[in-house]
């Protein structure tokens, strides 16, 4: 028997809990069962999605390793997606096959491979991060100290915690960071005196959002049940709370952090003021942070743990931008 073709509005809605049977709400609650990350669950989605849509919307449950296998190596040859990309899609595909589907796909041979092309991270001088830094105002300026100083990510640093940032110990401890995993990185000495600064920012808007009975966001429906004032307590608000609020599916008011593209507009555009030829974006902060720790005399296992990279091979690629070429190259008629 076959099965209808999902609507386009089964597609696009948000989840519903009224309307429990539509195809995308399903892929959520197994994605939420499976205890992904948010970020993991919208990319799942996405490819999923993508893979419906590519096959004139059928039903997953019509096809198999043949469809899976066209559409992958469509985002090789049209598309020309990186590798990482189409990776992406194949565990998206897996998963849904898996744990919506429930039949495993076999392996699937003969997929056109996206190209790979090696390509080194973007790397600022430390004469260009005080030129980028002296266009930037706050918070965005804060939040790029915080990526250089300290090699945290953009969603790391926004969502940062009162309670994770330790001055006794000059320390910051991210949590749910890169892999879900949670890791202690240092507080640079020029980032104290801008922190305090902005904790003082945030315990105003802190006072005002009690007086109102707005809650912070972000927290897990375990946690709030094992502290149930957790969205209340001063110790879980953000440091860099978003300038407005919002009002969730339950009636509550909240107020969430501010949001990563507010920080990644405002690098690009101060990199551009700063006249920087090189392309910056707050990933070239954490590389940077990389690089100058390594040239420093840290060991590449340190680095790792900082960044909170599993694998190491991917830690090795700041071993190959700190190498320093030859300061002159020898003429050719002298050396012969």
């Amino acid at each position: 028997m076959g099965y209808p073709r999902i609507p386009e509005s089964h597609l696009e809605a948000n989840p519903n809990p009224s309307r429990p049977l539509r195809f995308m709400q399903i892929v959520r609650r197994r994605l939420q069962e499976a205890r992904f990350s948010p970020r993991t669950c919208e990319a799942y989605v996405h490819w999923i999605r993508r893979f419906i849509r590519f096959h004139g919307r059928r039903h997953p449950k019509e096809m198999a390793e043949e469809e899976v296998r066209a559409f992958l190596s469509s985002l090789a040859v049209e598309q020309r997606v990186a590798p990482s990309t189409q990776n992406q899609a194949l565990a998206a595909l897996v998963f849904l096959f898996d744990r919506v589907v429930q039949r495993r796909l076999r392996r699937v041979d003969g997929i056109a491979p996206a190209r790979h092309s090696a390509r080194l991270p973007v790397v600022l001088s430390e004469n260009e991060v005080r030129m980028l830094f002296a266009e930037l105002a706050d918070p965005a300026r804060l939040c790029a100290a915080l990526m250089y100083g300290g090699g945290l990510r953009t969603s790391e640093c926004v969502s940062l915690r009162r309670k994770d940032v330790d001055f006794d110990r000059s320390e910051i401890t991210v949590r749910g960071g890169k892999g879900d995993k949670d890791r202690r990185t240092p507080l640079a000495e020029m980032c104290r005196a801008p922190l305090v600064e902005q904790l003082s920012r945030a315990r105003a808007v802190l006072v005002r959002d009690e007086e109102d009975g707005v809650r912070t966001t972000g927290l897990s429906d375990a946690l709030r049940r094992k502290y149930p004032n957790a969205d209340r307590d001063r110790a879980w608000q953000y440091v860099f709370p978003a300038s407005r609020t919002f009002v969730d599916s339950a009636g509550v008011r909240r107020r969430h952090h501010v949001h990563e593209t507010a920080i990644q507009r405002a690098v690009r555009e101060a990199a551009v003021s700063a006249g920087l030829t090189k392309r910056v974006t707050c990933h070239s902060l954490q590389h940077s942070f990389a690089t100058h720790v390594l040239e420093s005399g840290a060991d590449i296992r340190t680095v790792q743990e900082l960044l909170g990279h599993t694998d190491v091979r991917t830690t090795m690629q700041y071993t190959h931008v700190r190498t320093r070429l030859p300061a002159r190259v020898p003429d050719h008629e002298a050396a012969t």
